[in-house]
């Protein structure tokens, strides 16, 4: 039989915030109250073989875990110095070193491979499974990895899992439901997305600096019976959402902190600004 969902009101909620992309405070200014972006999660990174996005060296530093997924080292390789124009290229390669490169290994450069585990990276090669993409295996490594301590609170951001092809796009979407309980954000240069599971009541703290207007919800992988949010320029109450009908696209997240609750699990996906 069946479980009937839980009730809104009887949900705890879920708080989400993209103060990991604001630039760090200067040394003279105030820390924000409750602490800075840092404080907020312990962060993984994982890069994907796609072009990096401008704020990848941020997130980098901000990371206590860094994992390429196979030809994400090549990007890292090659990107970090393209970001960093003006600085020596191998300084640069050589502090944006990866922690670990794991995956099919059917796209990583030999000689990047090389470079890295010279410098102390961890190879791990997993071409015998052939089941799973190479961000499952990078989120099932960091979800098991001891080094990160505070699983509760761990963030892991995505790079470069949005754009190039659509079956890549739509797998890194499908590894977000795979892991609900794990908060999982996809990023580009455009915009972020990640889950909003259907168990929790979720706020979201729109960082105007550095996201927005535009927003979305969708039902990805079932419809939603009933979706009610606050914030929106259109908000839905109880409403329902499916392909072939209504979901929620160019949408305007008009206040602070957007609220969403759901029958149904919602992809949530916000603007980056330039």
């Amino acid at each position: 039989m069946a479980l009937a969902p839980t009730p809104p009101q009887q949900r705890p909620t879920m708080r989400h915030s993209s103060a990991f992309l604001l630039p760090p405070p200067s040394p003279s200014s105030s820390p924000a109250p409750g602490g800075g972006p840092a404080d907020a999660a312990t962060v993984a990174l994982v890069v994907l073989n796609q072009p990096l996005p401008r704020f990848a060296p941020l997130l980098w530093s901000r990371a206590a875990l860094r994992v390429c997924a196979d030809g994400g080292a090549n990007r890292v390789f090659d990107g970090m110095p393209e970001l960093l124009q003006g600085q020596d290229a191998g300084e640069v390669r050589a502090r944006y070193k990866p922690d670990v490169i794991k995956g099919d290994m059917d796209s990583v450069r030999p000689e990047v491979k090389e470079y890295y585990s010279n410098l102390g990276t961890k190879i791990f090669d997993e071409s015998h499974d052939q089941d799973t993409t190479d961000l499952h295996k990078c989120i099932s490594f960091i979800a098991k990895n001891s080094t990160v301590a505070d699983k509760s609170n761990l963030c892991i951001l995505v790079l470069g899992a949005l754009g190039g092809r659509f079956d890549h796009e739509m797998g890194n979407i499908n590894v977000l439901h795979i892991f609900p309980n794990i908060n999982i954000i996809l990023l580009s240069n455009d915009c972020l997305i990640f889950l909003l599971p259907r168990t929790h009541a979720h706020e979201i703290h729109v960082e105007r600096s550095i996201e927005g207007p535009h927003c979305g919800l969708i039902p990805i992988g079932m419809p939603s019976t009933s979706t009610t949010t606050t914030g929106l320029r259109w908000n839905l109450d109880n409403t329902s959402m499916s392909y072939g009908g209504l979901i929620s696209t160019s949408n305007i997240a008009e206040e602070d902190k957007v609220t969403v609750t759901s029958a149904s699990d919602l992809i949530w996906t916000i603007s980056l600004q330039n």
